[in-house]
């Protein structure tokens, strides 16, 4: 049996970590470009309650390295939690 693979697989993923050090995938995509890039809308979307994004201690910035059916997630660097901007009401 053949098992087809992509020949391109999504390979850069944002992943929440938790204070009791728990993960909850955030967003993937093809390029860490692509991840930063829409991570604030999708952390939002993901977490819509505060009190849940406020045990959230660092979103880690990891890349798939190996082939796509038999590798591991590499950890690359740190991302800033996203903020909501405060909303200016104007007169």
């Amino acid at each position: 049996m053949n098992y087809p693979t992509e020949a391109k697989p999504q390979c850069w993923r944002a992943v929440a970590i938790f204070e009791d050090r728990s993960e909850q995938l955030v967003y993937l995509g093809r390029s860490s470009t692509q991840v930063r890039a829409g991570l604030a809308q999708a952390f939002f979307e993901v977490f819509e309650d505060d009190e849940e994004r406020e045990q959230i201690k660092t979103i880690a910035l990891q890349r798939w390295h190996g082939a796509p059916d038999a590798g591991k997630w590499m950890h690359q660097t740190n991302l800033a939690v996203p903020l909501k901007a405060k909303l200016v009401k104007s007169a």
